[in-house]
């Protein structure tokens, strides 16, 4: 499958992870600081930043759902207040894109309904993320397929046929550039619920692109990701934990940021491709490995044993399969501890 380019930065196979760090609702409605959550994902060496364009109207209506859900940081909370306190104002998405570019950050966020879209494609927005709560909704998939642009999308909370219909109505509006995020849609999720083997087997089903949306604590679990195929990670990213905010509690800090690029790349390099050998990198260090050496004093004509024949390091003798065949065998003349058997020395 063919990489995928994103405002000029190509995404796939070859290429280093792609660390999209997610705002989410960490500016804590302060436009100051979600100014400088920009600048400190682009200090932390991030791809980009994400956005959430909606509004709590664009979302849901009031009286239309209180959370019920003993295990969730949300628990007990109307999903109108909810997303009143979260959502990301529209007047703040120019001058943080801006702040972005400026940072050499790639800007971009997932629109939650239509009208959201519609304002992004003003802002000249280089690629669209799908939620995984929204991995279903036909309508928004079209609008966005239909926009021409790259589409990241979680496939949290979808069953197989849930993703083969949402991918299906991508691709039949004009969505050619796809990537799939493995997403576990709890907050925060365990790496136990996260299930990376499913990457590759996404890879295949959908003959494209995948990475993670990881809401899990720490770095470890996105790291691990990236052995499995991944392209792409998500963070949700904040200043400080203790903050506080909507996401706070499962969103890493500029030092794990940093970790996570570092990291990754780290595991991208080490994948490298099936090797067997002796490396360049490890022909200095073949002097370590062992061979066949005399340890005692021999003359002419006496007989290798297992007490004046070792295996030792160096390499410098005969390769120790050899060890079986040479005891027994005579010396050719004398031999003084601590030469290499070699065959010229045999009878």
């Amino acid at each position: 499958m063919k990489n995928i380019i994103i405002n000029g930065v190509e995404i796939g196979s070859g290429k280093k992870p792609f660390i999209i760090a997610e705002m989410s609702a960490n500016h804590n409605q302060s436009l100051e600081r979600a100014l400088e959550i920009v600048d400190a994902a682009a200090a932390a060496g991030a791809s980009a930043i994400k956005l959430q364009t909606y509004t709590p109207d664009t979302m849901t209506i009031p009286g239309a759902k209180v959370i019920q859900d003993d295990k969730s940081l949300w628990n007990g909370r109307e999903l109108y207040d909810l997303y009143k306190e979260a959502y990301t104002p529209w007047e703040w998405h120019a001058p943080l894109f801006e702040r972005a570019r400026a940072k050499g950050l790639i800007p971009f966020s997932t629109p939650f309904d239509e009208s959201a879209v519609d304002f992004l494609e003003t802002l000249n927005v280089g690629a669209y993320k799908i939620a995984s709560f929204e991995n279903t909704d036909w309508p928004l998939l079209k609008k966005v397929a239909l926009s021409g642009k790259p589409i990241i999308m979680s496939t949290g909370a979808a069953t197989l046929g849930d993703l083969e219909e949402g991918v299906g109505v991508l691709r039949a509006n004009g969505c050619k550039d796809l990537i799939l995020l493995k997403c576990t849609s709890s907050y925060p999720s365990t790496p136990e619920s996260t299930n990376l083997k499913t990457i590759p087997h996404l890879r295949e089903m959908f003959n494209c692109h995948v990475g993670l949306s990881d809401h899990t604590m720490g770095i470890g679990v996105a790291v691990a990701a990236i052995a499995l195929g991944a392209v792409v990670i998500e963070k949700h990213f904040t200043l400080r934990r203790a903050d506080g905010g909507v996401d706070s509690v499962f969103s890493i800090e500029p030092e794990e940021l940093k970790s996570l690029v570092v990291e990754s790349e780290r595991a991208f390099q080490a994948m490298g491709n099936i090797s067997y050998g002796v490396l360049d990198a490890e022909k200095k260090t073949t002097l370590f490995k062992r061979s066949l050496f005399v340890v005692k004093d021999i003359k002419a004509g006496e007989c290798f044993t297992k007490e004046n024949v070792r295996v030792i390091r160096p390499s410098d003798g005969m390769k120790p399969k050899f060890y079986e065949s040479v005891i027994g065998k005579k010396a050719s003349k004398d031999i003084v501890k601590g030469t290499p058997l070699t065959w010229e020395i045999l009878f």
